[in-house]
């Protein structure tokens, strides 16, 4: 616990720098947003990224709260998967230098019965903008790695402990960019969704799991009222 503990501090230290945390917001709702809004997203957050027209407004308001990506080639594709999303380095990119590195987020458009309520394409938007920021959460952390860092990571995808620190730090790094809430109504919403109080992902679907791999809701609302970058929200 302890060392989850530092680790989660020192995700805050490196990525809750005021210059890259944008405004928190508790919703989003598109229809109160001006084309003139997202136009300006486009053009400043759009460079070097491919996307499906019908999910760009979640994915530009993703973008928008991780700065450091602005030039980073993203490409966002749907694809029949039985995870909702996931976020990976093209197979060339792993050997690319830091900065200069190319990444694949892939949404699921098509998936098992059971998970079908979780495609992307039936979540609230709010919720969507949450499930692309702690997808850009990935590709902000797999930017700061080395070759053999990544490597490494695939190699200890073998290990349920070690996803499970990963992906509940990766959440930590979503909120400490701003995207609090958002990943607030995606764990609230998978968890009524699916009746479950704890979501370790699709792969543990059929089975009761205890574990927090993926933040809980209440957890997040403690991070929330603990970080200062949403003090205006609450």
């Amino acid at each position: 616990m302890l060392l989850k503990i530092s680790l989660v501090i020192l995700i805050i230290f490196l990525y809750a720098s005021p210059l890259l945390c944008q405004t928190p917001r508790k919703n989003f709702d598109p229809d109160s947003l001006s084309e003139n809004y997202f136009t300006g997203l486009k053009k400043e957050y759009g460079k070097n990224k491919q996307y499906p027209k019908q999910f760009e407004k979640q994915i530009l308001i993703a973008l928008s709260y991780y700065p450091e990506l602005k030039n980073t080639p993203i490409l966002f594709r749907t694809r029949v998967r039985h995870t909702p999303a996931t976020t990976r380095a093209t197979w060339a990119g792993v050997f690319e230098t830091r900065g200069k590195r190319h990444f694949v987020i892939t949404i699921s458009d098509s998936t098992e019965p059971m998970l079908m309520p979780l495609l992307f394409k039936h979540l609230p938007f709010n919720a969507q903008v949450g499930v692309m920021g702690h997808e850009l959460a990935h590709v902000s952390d797999f930017s700061r790695m080395v070759s053999r860092q990544i490597i490494g990571h695939a190699i200890k995808n073998i290990s349920a402990k070690y996803i499970d620190k990963f992906e509940y730090n990766t959440d930590a790094i979503c909120i400490a960019h701003g995207l609090g809430y958002q990943l607030l109504s995606w764990s609230s919403f998978v968890r009524k969704k699916m009746n479950r109080e704890n979501w370790d992902g699709p792969d543990y679907a059929h089975r009761p799991m205890t574990k927090e791999r993926y933040m809980n809701p209440s957890t997040i609302e403690k991070r929330i009222a603990a970080d200062p970058i949403y003090k205006e929200t609450r």
